[in-house]
């Protein structure tokens, strides 16, 4: 059977990721780059350039002045907002690939991840009060491992998914049984490759186990859920998968249901606001 690091290095030597955001994503995680070393390697791609100066234009950010350099659109997205933006624009190509024969769909996926990293940053923000921009970027990639799967092992991917009953076991047992590995520990060691945060790669390898002990401010806690409430919104990541949350979560929404009411009103408009950031664009 395949295994989780035998899928990935099948991934990696596809050349799926376009080389210049893993090598973007790697540069902001080291403590020594300068504003010149991210301008050089981003002006080699002028898609990526349209993109980032498109995206600090964008609603999302709410500017009365537009931002025509690269130098002030960072100073204004951000690092770790320009790192999300960054992977967010290369997932996108990779989710773009055709959809396999089963349940699975890439575009379904796609906008699943985008309603957790959405929904995620939200409750990291207006339930916690603590920075949401690791919530988004965990919420964006928590189900890479899926679409690593499905361009690698599409025959048994495709199996786990025309097979999968959310009323028997998580689907993460049968992609064991069937894959040989699960998506949680794919992504996380895509994380891990990435040098993302040791919290982004937690939440993603753990976001599907049920855990007796969770703090609900944790990542891995803000991740379940936001998984939690976008799924009764049915943004599944295939029809009819619900997310159970453990005790200590179920707890947590209980004790906040008011203002867990008022965020689940707000996710259609913040999703419409940042629409430009995980919608394809037409060239």
């Amino acid at each position: 059977m395949p295994t989780a690091k035998g899928l990935l290095k099948k991934f990696t030597t596809a050349k799926t990721l376009p080389h210049i955001t893993i090598q973007l994503t790697k540069l902001i995680s080291d403590e020594n780059s300068t504003m010149q070393d991210f301008e050089k390697m981003i002006k080699m791609d002028p898609t990526l350039v349209l993109r980032i100066l498109r995206g600090a234009n964008s609603p999302y950010y709410g500017l009365r002045q537009k931002v025509n350099s690269i130098s002030r659109a960072v100073v204004v997205i951000g690092m770790n907002n320009l790192r999300n933006m960054i992977v967010t624009e290369g997932l996108k190509e990779v989710f773009k690939g055709k959809n396999s024969k089963n349940a699975f769909s890439r575009n379904r996926l796609w906008l699943h991840c985008a309603a957790v990293s959405i929904c995620s940053q939200m409750i990291m923000e207006r339930i916690f009060g603590l920075n949401g921009e690791n919530a988004f970027l965990c919420g964006i990639l928590h189900d890479i491992g899926m679409i690593v799967e499905d361009q690698t092992a599409p025959d048994l991917f495709s199996m786990v998914c025309n097979t999968y009953d959310e009323n028997s076991k998580p689907i993460t047992d049968y992609e064991k049984e069937i894959v040989g590995t699960d998506h949680c520990e794919i992504g996380h060691l895509l994380a891990k490759d990435w040098q993302l945060p040791i919290e982004v790669q937690e939440g993603i390898q753990r976001h599907h186990k049920t855990l007796d002990h969770v703090s609900p401010s944790s990542l891995t806690g803000v991740i379940q859920l936001a998984e939690y409430i976008v799924s009764q919104l049915d943004y599944t990541a295939i029809p009819g998968m619900k997310a159970k949350l453990s005790l200590p979560l179920a707890n947590h929404i209980r004790d906040n249901v008011k203002e867990y009411k008022a965020l689940v009103r707000d996710l259609p408009n913040e999703m419409s606001k940042a629409k430009d950031l995980y919608e394809p664009h037409e060239e």
